[in-house]
């Protein structure tokens, strides 16, 4: 066979990429992924009775912020790593952000409690249930994320995987902060960030099994 023969037979039959496609998988991705994450918290743990009265209150979007900042930044990491040779560029810095801010509000409140009520702030009523709910509320979000990698080309699936998660959590978390009844910075600052952490860790073990080409 010519060389030319050779080439129109390797290049017949390609289409042209979707050059939309990461924006069109991951929005179904966090789609499936925010909506699952409420079904879930509205059948298994209710919505918070109060909730009306405590959405007009500052505090209560302070603890909205912190997971929606998690989302945007591991939304952008997840997004710049599903391409091939995708570094995390400035994401890391969106991750890193709000969990110094939350983490330095925390010491803050602390600081300024007395010594006796220090760790009943930080445990809250809920921290034997908080992270467990979060990762069960991210069951579906981590199973969209990775629908969406595996049809893309990640060429780091440890890091890929643990954005996914970071992903998927922080929008369980999202769905979480409308059922939780804790309402200080160090229990989120504890309590939130390991729910999220937990998908975090299954998806970057998951990440070199389900995103390898």
């Amino acid at each position: 066979m010519k060389t030319d023969d050779f080439i129109s037979l390797l290049a017949s039959g390609v289409e042209p990429v979707d050059r939309h496609a990461v924006p069109k998988r991951f929005s179904i991705a966090v789609l499936i992924g925010a909506v699952g994450a409420t079904l879930i918290m509205m059948m298994a743990l209710g919505i918070r009775r109060d909730l009306a009265e405590v959405a007009v209150t500052p505090i209560f979007w302070a603890k909205v912020a912190l997971p929606l900042c998690l989302m945007i930044g591991s939304l952008w990491m997840t997004t710049r790593l599903a391409r091939p040779g995708g570094t995390t560029g400035g994401s890391g810095w969106a991750v890193a952000a709000p969990i110094v801010a939350v983490w330095v509000a925390a010491v803050y409140v602390l600081m300024a409690a007395p010594d006796g009520a220090r760790l009943a702030i930080v445990l809250g009523k809920t921290w034997r249930v908080c992270p467990l709910a979060i990762a069960m509320l991210s069951i579906p979000g981590l199973i969209a994320v990775f629908w969406a990698l595996r049809g893309l080309a990640p060429t780091r699936p440890v890091l890929t995987g643990a954005a996914g998660g970071l992903l998927a959590g922080s929008t369980a978390t999202l769905a979480y902060c409308l059922h939780c009844p804790e309402m200080g910075i160090p229990f989120w600052g504890a309590w939130y960030l390991l729910g999220m952490l937990v998908p975090t860790v299954v998806g970057a073990l998951l990440g070199p099994r389900l995103l390898r080409w």
